[in-house]
């Protein structure tokens, strides 16, 4: 299969056509407040980082967003534990402030459900590599949600994200794509992503009744999300993993 990769920059008018792709991404992520705050801007305000790929019919099947911030600022100088949530925060204040970047972080390599497993994720990182490099940067680094995490929320991320295979490289298929691209894994972010909310919005993010006080393993969550029905809420902390590549 032969994909075509381009800017937004250049393209402008595909915004549409990427924005409306087709993803996997589970209910309940796409209610980080954060997220929800600074994920749409990336295409309007930093189209530059922004790469897409097309199939041979010319529709989009893949995009990567990232976006460039001041690592060495003042108060920074280390990966967050914070981590996608806090790169995000981080990116546009210094966009606001006129902050000089110095490092581009990964928010997401999203490729579409039909074409999934062709190594088409591989493809976009390394289109989001080369974009940094040709902006000047030397380090592009990327919380990395594991992809098969998933399968075991009860296991530590500690655990999970050191995990190899007899031939050296990571366990998880998402770590390990990474690792094949040159990345060192830094550690571990253990509060990336925060969805918080309502019994009753947790119950239509999932289908899952929430009516038992403890850790809910909810699918597509790498950790369980914790209910608190007396209180009529419940939270989700999502763990990330940091990689860092020399680009």
């Amino acid at each position: 299969m032969e994909w075509k990769v381009s800017s937004l920059a250049a393209r402008p008018e595909m915004l549409g056509r990427i924005v409306e792709m087709p993803d996997s991404w589970p209910e309940f992520t796409l209610n980080d407040p954060v997220g929800n705050a600074h994920y749409g801007r990336i295409a309007t305000e930093l189209p530059q980082y922004v790469q897409f790929a097309e199939d041979e019919r010319g529709e989009v099947v893949a995009h990567a967003y990232s976006v460039p911030f001041a690592l060495a600022a003042e108060g920074r100088g280390e990966l967050p534990a914070r981590g996608w949530d806090q790169v995000l925060v981080w990116a546009f204040s210094d966009l606001r402030r006129g902050v000089r970047p110095d490092t581009v972080s990964a928010i997401s390599v999203v490729v579409a459900p039909h074409v999934q497993g062709g190594g088409l994720s591989a493809v976009m990182l390394r289109a989001m590599r080369d974009n940094a490099r040709a902006r000047g940067f030397h380090e592009v680094v990327a919380p990395v949600r594991p992809s098969a995490k998933h399968l075991e929320p009860r296991t530590s991320i500690e655990e999970y994200a050191y995990r190899t295979r007899a031939d050296g490289l990571p366990h998880d298929p998402w770590l390990r794509v990474h690792a094949r691209a040159g990345a060192t894994l830094h550690g571990v972010a253990p509060a990336s992503m925060v969805v918080s909310g309502s019994l009753e919005e947790w119950r239509a993010w999932t289908g899952l009744p929430f009516d038992t006080r403890g850790d809910v393993e909810v699918p597509g969550a790498l950790v369980p999300v914790r209910c608190e029905p007396e209180r009529g809420y419940a939270v989700y902390v999502e763990p990330n993993v940091w990689m860092r590549h020399a680009v």
